[in-house]
C-alpha cells in the first residue's frame, strides 16, 4: 500500500505544480494543514477517496488520474471487443450473472439481458454491481433528458471508477475434467435440477 500512496502522492504533487499552486495554497483550499498535504504528497499517509475527489476538483484534474487508474486503456472498436469483455466477466469469482433470453414464439419481442443477483452470497461484488447499475441507470437517464450536464455526468463516472479501482477481482480456475468426469457431473447437475 505504501507504493500506491507514493504514486498517488506523486500525481497530487504533479497536478498541483501544473495548476501553479504551492502546498500552502492547496492546504487552504482543502481546509487541511500544510503538514497533511506534505504527508499526502510524500506518501506517508493514505488519501481517502473523498479527499481524492476534493483534490481533483481543486486541481482541475480527475480522481482516476490521481489514483492511477487508466480508464481508457483499450478502445472498444467492434462487437468482438464487447463479447470478449463478457467472456472475461464470466471468469470472475466475485461476480456472477445469469442470462435471460426472450424470443419468439414464446415472447413477442427479442430481448436478452444479464442479471446480477445482489443477494447472491457466492458472488461477493454482486451487491455493489447492483448498486452501481441502479445509480448508472438514474445518471444516464438524467443525462439523456438534459437534466444533467455532460461535465457532471463525466465527473460522476470519474468518481465512481476511482472509488472501485482498488476493488480487486480474481479469475476462476478452469476445471480440468476427463470426459467421464464431465458426464458424471453433468448427470448429477441434471438430477439436481430436474430429478432425472
Amino acid at each position: 500500500m505504501k507504493d500506491n500512496n507514493n504514486e498517488i502522492g506523486l500525481r497530487i504533487r504533479t497536478a498541483r505544480k501544473q495548476k501553479g499552486m504551492n502546498q500552502t495554497q492547496l492546504a487552504t483550499e482543502l481546509g487541511k494543514s500544510l503538514r497533511t498535504i506534505q504527508k499526502y504528497e510524500s506518501g506517508e499517509i493514505e488519501v481517502s477517496i473523498g479527499v481524492i475527489n476534493d483534490i481533483a476538483k481543486v486541481l482541475d484534474t480527475t480522481s482516476t488520474y490521481l489514483i492511477g487508474y487508466q480508464a481508457d486503456t483499450k478502445a472498444i472498436t467492434n462487437m468482438a471487443d464487447v463479447m470478449q469483455f463478457l467472456f472475461h466477466l464470466d471468469q470472475l469469482n466475485e461476480l456472477g450473472f445469469s442470462i435471460d433470453v426472450k424470443r419468439p414464439p414464446n415472447h413477442d419481442g427479442w430481448e436478452c439481458s444479464i442479471t446480477f443477483n445482489g443477494k447472491d452470497t457466492t458472488a461477493s461484488e454482486n451487491a455493489d454491481m447492483c448498486l452501481f447499475l441502479e445509480e448508472f441507470n438514474e445518471k444516464r437517464e438524467e443525462y439523456a433528458s438534459y437534466a444533467q450536464t455532460a461535465q457532471a455526468y463525466q465527473n460522476w463516472k470519474d468518481k465512481t471508477l476511482a472509488y472501485y479501482a482498488n476493488t480487486t477481482l480474481s479469475e476462476k480456475e478452469v476445471e480440468k475434467l476427463t470426459e467421464d468426469e464431465r458426464i458424471k457431473k453433468r448427470n448429477a447437475l441434471l438430477d439436481e435440477q430436474f430429478g432425472i
